[in-house]
Order: C-alpha cells, then structure tokens, then sequence
C-alpha cells in the first residue's frame, strides 16, 4: 500500500506541470495575443491587447514636477514627483477606502479622490499650483487615447456604480471641479505600463513590464504594424505599449484542460465566476485560497490534521497568501514557524502535517510561477528581443522567497536563445505614472 506522503503526492500531482504542457501553454497564449491585435477578432478575443499610446521610453532628458495618482486597490496613493533626468525624488500619502466607497457610487468614489488630492496639495502648500497629473487606474481598461481610458470591468473588489463603460479620466476631473481642485490629467495608465516606464529609467533594455501581486498583468512594447486597433497618428516612433489584461487568459476554456477541482472551487467563491481564470491561478489575492482547497481535499481523504479541519480553515479565504510564503520562508528541519502557524489556526502541527502543508504551499507556488513564465515566453518571443528585461512589481514577487528563482530556472528552459533579466521595479506606479506624464508632455 502506498504511503501517507506517497498519497498526499497523488493528490497534489494535478498542480504539477511538465515542460511540454508549458511549452503549449506559451503557444496558446500567443494565438489569443495574435487574436486581440487583430481587428477583425478582438471583440471576441479574452485577451484584448489594447494599445496604451504610450510610445516614449524615458531617455533621461525628462525634468519638472508631477503629481501622481495611483488607484488600484482598496488603498489609494497620491504623490509630488520631481523629476530630474535619471533623478526622483517623491513625497506621497496613503489614503484607505472604505469599503462603502468601493461598493458605493462612482460619483461617491471620485469624489472620495478628489478631496484626498485637495488635501494633499494643501499639505504640500500648492493649492494654486495647476501641475500636470499622471493617473495610475489598475483596473482593466480601453485606452481611447493617451487621456482618456473606460473602464471594461472591477476587479479586486471594486463595484462601484456608473463606472463600467466611463471614461474615468472625465469622472476624475468632474470631480475635482465639483470639489474646486485644479488639476491637468495629461496621462492615464495602468501599473503595468507604470512598471515598465520605472525600470525604463535606469535599464535602457527594459520593454516587458509585469505585475505578479494582488492580481497579475502584463505589458510590452510592440510594433504599430502589428496593433490593428491602433487609431493615432503613425509619426516616429511607430510603436507603443500595449496593455495585455492577461488574467483574462482562459476565460473562453483555452486552460480547461490544466484547471483543477481546487481552482474550480476557488472561482465559485469569487465575486466575477468564470472571470481572470488565468490570474485566479496565479496571483496573491487567490493563492491561499488554493492552498485551502488542497487542505481540504487531503483531509477528506485523512492525509492531513488527521482528517479534522478545524472551524478556522472551513470559512473561504481564511487561509491567506501570506501564510503560504511565511511558511515557504521556513526551510528549517523542524519547521518552527510553521508550526508556530498550524498552532495559531488551531490544527495539529506533527512533523507529517508541517511537511505535508510545506508540500502544498510549493506545489501550489511552483504552478504559478510555472504559468506566468508560460505567458511571459509568449511575450518574450514575441518582441523578438535577445536581450531584454523585464520590470516586475507585486507583493507576491517581492516577499515570496522563491518566486524570483524559480522564473529564472524556467524562464531559461522556455527561452533558452534569450538573455532575460528581471528586475524589480522601485513604484512603478507611482514613479512610472510621473515618467509616463513626463514622456507625454
């Protein structure tokens, strides 16, 4: 008879992906990049590639004083940037909101922003100061122009009404005349384009910008020969960033075939079933979550906690992301803070249940940093780069002790003919939306 461990491997063996499956992955991914370029097939394409119009990398030369608005969780940002060619310095505050707010009005939500940036303008004594905005909106969203981008969907929590379908470049600066701020949005972008502009300062090879945190995302720079949908003049440079939405990827069953009983479980307790199929497997907001389902399954079959799960765990998402990377921190023998953990949540901490969630917590980390690299050799190939970098935010990649690693270990077999290099980027959202203010004036 097989034993425990051998079990607990079965049952874990569904997260597990060979490099031939990655290798198909990167290509059907292509096809649905391919199919959002196209104009005849974007409208039924779930990966829309929309073109950002930003074509400019910085060069340096980029000087003056900005102000910055990052929006793209339930925690809001808003900075003074002062640019001086490779130089930045930045003041910012935090503002939460509440949860009313995101579930609210639309009109409630900006004008929520509005009177946070009235008050950070006061604090830094330029009220009368008219200084051009660059506005970092993190939600997926059709650019109509460098200015001007509508919202296609909330994500992350967000419902606010009256939103979806509106340009929220108007509805920010509707608000901040209902509420006297002066203010010049010259730029709307997401944090991936962000990203990329903020590695672009110091690393002239940086054309990928990727986001592996609360949700994933990623971006490129491609040629204006290959972007159908692109509507603006075709001057030097003949080339702009194009917003991928890349957490859409699968949502038409392209990845039905690698999906699992635990992410099936996991996308019905989610807000938008059967959305971001390709995030849900990824990201930071659903990783813990997986990891939950594992749980789960393994008890049902008495491979884990003895086959009792206890009231802590039995509630959706009570086993969060940061869990699984302080438990991946821990490679002591005897597993201490694993232990510490188990004991916090009320489950028994043998040395089989601390190996068996170590076990889960890698498989489940390991599959997710498999599929991003998948999708970023799509990318890679794509742009037709041998050398090339690649700007990286998010939590998941800064704070897991192996995210970092093991993209390069499969970056290396996925793309063996190009030099990638990953670096993280310093706020891109916040930085980058000044850089790409900067780049557009």
């Amino acid at each position: 008879m097989a034993s425990d461990r051998e079990q607990v491997d079965t049952v874990l063996d569904v997260l597990h992906l060979n490099m031939e499956t990655l290798k198909d992955i990167q290509g059907r991914l292509h096809d649905n990049m391919v199919r959002g370029l196209s104009k005849a097939s974007n409208p039924s394409a779930v990966v829309k590639m929309f073109p950002t119009y930003v074509r400019r990398l910085p060069n340096g030369s980029e000087q003056g004083d900005f102000f910055a608005l990052d929006l793209g969780g339930s925690n809001f940002r808003v900075l003074l940037v002062r640019l001086s060619g490779d130089n930045v310095e930045m003041k910012s505050k935090v503002y939460k909101i509440a949860t009313e707010i995101m579930t609210g009005t639309g009109e409630q939500l900006f004008d929520y922003i509005a009177e946070c940036l009235a008050e950070f303008k006061r604090e830094q004594g330029l009220e009368d100061k008219d200084l051009p905005l660059g506005f970092t909106f993190s939600f997926p969203c059709r650019q109509n122009g460098l200015t001007s981008a509508s919202l296609v969907t909330w994500t992350k929590g967000f419902s606010a009404s009256g939103v979806v379908g509106e340009d929220v470049a108007v509805l920010l600066s509707e608000a901040c005349q209902r509420k006297k701020v002066n203010l010049k949005i010259v730029a709307v972008a997401n944090d991936t384009t962000g990203t990329l502009m903020a590695c672009a300062i110091t690393d002239k090879n940086c054309y990928v910008g990727l986001i592996i945190g609360t949700g994933t995302n990623a971006c490129y720079m491609e040629s204006l020969d290959e972007v159908e949908l692109w509507n603006g003049d075709r001057d030097e440079p003949k080339q702009t960033i194009v917003n991928m939405e890349w957490g859409a990827f699968g949502d038409d069953g392209a990845l039905d075939d690698i999906r699992t009983d635990f992410d099936k479980a996991v996308d019905g307790v989610t807000l938008n079933k059967g959305k971001q199929l390709y995030e849900k497997m990824i990201s930071g907001m659903y990783l813990g979550e997986i990891s939950r389902q594992a749980i789960l399954a393994l008890a049902a079959k008495k491979l884990i906690f003895n086959g009792v799960v206890p009231p802590e765990l039995q509630k959706p998402w009570s086993f969060e992301s940061k869990y699984l990377t302080d438990i991946e921190k821990d490679n002591s023998t005897d597993g201490g803070a694993i232990k510490e953990l188990l004991t916090q949540l009320n489950c028994p901490s043998t040395p089989h249940d601390i190996a068996t969630i170590r076990a889960i917590c890698s498989a489940v980390s390991t599959r997710a940093a498999k599929l991003v690299t998948a999708g970023l050799a799509a990318v890679i190939k794509k742009t037709g780069k041998r050398t090339l970098t690649v700007g990286v935010d998010g939590s998941l990649y800064k704070f897991h002790p192996r995210f970092h690693s093991l993209m390069e270990t499969f970056t290396r077999e996925l793309v063996p003919e190009a030099r990638v290099k990953y670096m993280l980027s310093e706020d891109g959202s916040g930085k980058g939306a000044a850089m790409i203010a900067a780049v557009s004036g």
